[in-house]
């Protein structure tokens, strides 16, 4: 085993988690789903699925089509990211460790005994029994704490403050069919404002704002699916196209756990 390392999930705080990690020198491979549905997709790397190549603050992921490829990608100093739900890769590419960051608030598929070290980001795993760690996702004074023995706060379905605004700021598909957006990402919005509509069905938006993220156009999405995000700072802007707070949170734990089990970047393997 090497200093390769697993991730399930590429949204954008998965993406905080790999992109720190790759700075770091840990050779990354994610594992998607064939239809991503990332709200902040510029800042995903999720959306190499359907782009092929993406750049987050000047590091590259490129889509693969099997994991022999994943070398070719290493060499470029690239990303590679693979269509595989099942996570059938990580037999072949045998890590030093494997994260779960799919965020689904439910452990789908991710088992203890997938590699050395098993990490899991929020809520829906045990540490100790489904993965080694789960670090917090919860904002608030818990955020990033590393778990050794339980599981996260439960999700609540309330996001989190921001400048005093929180479940007004998230938009949810008010009916099911394909979304068709008239608006982009880091557009400056006005409560009421049509944002997007879903077959003939209209999505207001909640706040005033910037549109910090938006469901990709033509995605099929279901009704009460989370599809918007607002920022009610106007001078965020820029907030849009780098990592968050939280992600960056996140990702300091993530690290701390790979560097205290001796996973390192440089390491020719590890004994669990």
């Amino acid at each position: 085993m090497t200093n390769r390392i697993v991730v399930r999930g590429g949204g954008d705080l998965a993406s905080g988690v790999i992109h720190r990690l790759f700075r770091c020198g840990y050779k990354i491979l994610i594992l998607e789903s064939a239809l991503p549905s990332a709200i902040r997709r510029k800042v995903a790397f999720c959306e190499a699925v359907y782009e092929g190549v993406v750049r987050i603050e000047g590091v590259c992921c490129r889509s693969i089509e099997c994991v022999e490829q994943c070398e070719d990608v290493w060499e470029k100093d690239e990303i590679p990211l693979l269509v595989d739900p099942e996570a059938n890769a990580v037999r072949q590419i045998r890590p030093a460790a494997v994260i779960d960051a799919i965020l689904a608030k439910k452990n789908l598929g991710t088992e203890k005994d997938m590699a050395p070290l098993t990490i899991a980001l929020g809520p829906g795993f045990q540490a100790g029994a489904d993965v080694d760690f789960v670090v917090e996702t919860m904002r608030g004074h818990s955020l990033g704490r590393i778990i050794t023995q339980g599981c996260a706060i439960p999700n609540t379905g309330i996001p989190g403050m921001i400048a005093g605004v929180g479940k007004e700021r998230v938009i949810h598909s008010p009916a099911s069919g394909i979304i068709h957006n008239q608006t982009e990402i880091a557009d400056l919005v006005e409560k009421g404002q049509v944002l997007a509509r879903v077959g003939e069905t209209p999505v207001y938006a909640s706040i005033s704002g910037v549109l910090r993220g938006i469901i990709r156009d033509g995605y099929p999405v279901r009704e009460g699916l989370k599809i918007a995000d607002i920022d009610p700072r106007e001078s965020e802007r820029e907030n849009c196209f780098t990592i968050s707070d939280k992600a960056r949170c996140i990702a300091g734990s993530v690290l701390e756990i790979l560097i205290s089990q001796k996973v390192l970047p440089g390491a020719e393997g590890i004994s669990k």
